[in-house]
């Protein structure tokens, strides 16, 4: 038997995370474009860097900011050699506890310390700013060693009421050789699924049967047309979007499969797919074909009769 390696793929997942700020990060962020730093004073005294929304003891919204200094001392540290895209700093650093002067907890952030024999617990640091602040927890671009600074706010703009931050995981997946079978007859125009051995259901992609806990074995060809079992109308636009809303996405039970698979549904209105459709593979051109659910481009209606209820209903 002639081994074939499996299959792996480098993989990005991207988005941008926008969240309302309310009051206190709303106020917080401010600050912070204006090269200042506020904390909230809770019912024990204590001041907190980053500020608490609600008081930890009494559970009371925060009211009372103050201001504490861009300077302050590192609590605890470790060393990055090697730093990831999306980090502070592209060259080794600190990650550190700093606790500000004039506050009581600390705040985690990088510190550009040259070199790893800097580093120390204690070690007087400052807020090295942005050149360009937006309002946002990166206005601190890191901290550096030093305790001489001049605090110079720039007051001035509209308040800072949502914060969006770029969120990105690059990895390599590595298929099982299951999975790697599955994605080349793909390339061949191919769909394949494999049966369990003991409750007997064909699964698509290959997978450990979920109801039993053992691999699937038997290879099954499975059919290219199918009936979509349930669906969702996309209708809210996001960065990066391919379609243009509304569109939907179903579940579609395969011919020859126990498990439905997601994919587009096109070729007709969006609030004309229902459950029971017959569907088939829209299959893109042939010199295309990579080891990829995509060269599937979408779904589209057979024009068959809808399939009933109870020929699909185990199957949702």
């Amino acid at each position: 038997m002639t081994y074939v390696a499996a299959l792996s793929a480098p993989l990005d997942i991207a988005f941008d995370y926008t969240r309302s700020l309310g009051p206190v990060l709303g106020r917080f962020m401010t600050g912070l474009r204006e090269r200042r730093v506020l904390g909230s004073r809770t019912a024990d005294g204590r001041v907190h860097v980053p500020p608490l929304e609600y008081d930890p003891l009494t559970h009371a919204p925060v009211t009372d900011l103050v201001e504490v200094r861009s300077t302050g001392t590192v609590t605890s540290w470790t060393w990055t050699d090697r730093p990831l895209d999306g980090q502070p700093l592209d060259r080794p650093f600190g990650w550190a506890l700093i606790r500000l002067d004039g506050a009581d907890t600390a705040l985690l952030h990088a510190v550009d310390a040259g070199e790893r024999a800097r580093m120390r617990t204690g070690m007087r640091v400052r807020i090295r700013w942005a050149d360009e602040r937006v309002g946002h927890i990166r206005d601190i671009a890191c901290f550096e060693p030093g305790q001489d600074t001049v605090d110079l706010s720039e007051a001035g703009g509209e308040p800072v009421t949502v914060m969006t931050t770029p969120i990105r995981l690059s990895y390599t997946h590595t298929a099982s050789d299951d999975e790697s079978r599955y994605l080349r007859a793909l390339a061949e125009g191919r769909l394949i699924g494999q049966r369990c051995p003991i409750c007997r259901k064909v699964y698509v992609p290959p997978r450990v049967c979920p109801a039993d806990g053992v691999p699937t074995e038997e290879e099954v060809a499975i059919g290219d047309h199918g009936t979509v079992t349930t669906f969702c109308v996309v209708n809210v636009p996001f960065a990066g979007q391919r379609l243009e809303p509304p569109y939907v996405v179903a579940q579609i039970l395969l011919e020859g499969a126990d498990i439905p698979i997601p994919h587009l549904i096109l070729g007709l209105p969006a609030d004309q797919v229902r459950m029971g459709m017959r569907v088939a593979a829209v299959w893109r051109e042939p010199e295309s074909w990579t080891t990829s659910p995509e060269n599937i481009a979408h779904f589209r209606p057979t024009g068959e009769p809808d399939a009933p209820y109870e020929s699909f209903q185990e199957h949702l």
